[in-house]
């Protein structure tokens, strides 16, 4: 676990420094500056400073976390639900990819921030549903390799 949160908190924003904006991925809609700030958004819904609705049925949230806690990762071009996330991307929203990338650093600093002063609380993923600090550590790491692997980037 630690392992993992080192590597989201010190080394995925400087792995995308070379990164051009503009750059297409292996697969999907977004370049990379959309890619970077959808993942700022994850980062805030994490933090609970962007709140969304859970649009997972109560029943299949147990075998969603079997996942999230299983090793298995994201496979290429999975769609989050188009009630969580449009079909298109969303336009850019930071002048540029350094912005970008500062803003996403920002988001990922405040998310460990937030459990750090509240200790044992949960946020929701409209997914994955209520997640506390571990459970976000596992996913934000699936989500950014994800992400990584799809503009070509190994860790």
């Amino acid at each position: 676990m630690e392992e993992k949160l080192q590597f989201i908190t010190r080394k995925f924003v400087s792995t995308l420094q070379t990164l051009p904006a503009e750059a297409r991925g292996k697969w999907g809609k977004m370049n990379a500056q959309q890619m970077v700030e959808h993942v700022t958004g994850f980062f805030m819904v994490s933090s609970g400073k962007l709140k969304m609705p859970l649009v997972t049925p109560e029943e299949n949230l147990p075998r969603y976390k079997d996942f999230l806690l299983s090793n298995k990762e994201f496979r290429e071009n999975t769609k989050a639900p188009t009630d969580v996330v449009p079909e298109e991307p969303l336009p850019i929203r930071s002048e540029s990819m350094q912005k970008a990338l500062e803003k996403l650093q920002s988001e990922i600093d405040a998310f460990v921030q937030y459990f750090h002063e509240h200790a044992g609380a949960t946020t929701t993923h409209p997914v994955f549903g209520a997640l506390n600090f571990d459970e976000w550590v596992l996913l934000h790491y699936k989500h950014v390799v994800h992400h990584l692997k799809q503009f070509g980037i190994g860790i």
